[in-house]
């Protein structure tokens, strides 16, 4: 077993060393901030957490949500980006998708908006006219992404969702 004594002539001894090694430098700013600072993320990951939420549930959602055009999947995530209950759950994120699933269907005008950005995405990605449905009207024959179709795609990532949180 080693003494405080012994820790201490062994700390003295490497400060000593540093000392000689950094004498012959000139000083410089980044080299001095590069030493201060080079074990401040020491276990943590260089990703914000916020990212890393983010990430987890745009990953999720590709794989649990069925989507061959890809526009229902892009759009999410650009709302899954700028949610705050993404930044209020980061430790859970799926707890985040859940609550802004949930929002999404409940809220009939938010769906109706959300319907309308997926259907401008889509024709953005085919360079086509969208069909934008309006409320209470019947559905285009050619619409991919009508009101009801998309929200029953949100509750069946929803169920899922709720699945892996149980």
């Amino acid at each position: 077993m080693t003494s405080n004594k012994d820790n201490d002539r062994n700390d003295d001894r490497d400060l000593a060393i540093q000392r000689e090694i950094l004498s012959g430098r000139k000083f410089s700013l980044a080299e001095a901030i590069g030493r201060e600072g080079g074990s401040f993320l020491k276990g943590d990951s260089p990703v914000p957490k916020q990212l890393q939420a983010i990430a987890e549930i745009n990953s999720f959602v590709k794989k649990n949500l069925s989507d061959p055009s890809g526009a229902l999947v892009v759009v999410l995530s650009t709302w899954v980006k700028t949610d705050l209950r993404v930044v209020e759950n980061l430790d859970s994120p799926l707890v985040a998708l859940r609550q802004i699933l949930s929002s999404l269907i409940d809220n009939q005008n938010l769906l109706y908006e959300f319907v309308r950005q997926v259907d401008f995405r889509w024709g953005q990605i085919y360079d086509e006219r969208p069909y934008f449905q309006q409320p209470g009207q019947a559905a285009h024959p050619n619409d991919e992404y009508t009101h009801e179709s998309v929200r029953l795609q949100l509750i069946e990532l929803l169920d899922i969702v709720k699945s892996q949180n149980q």
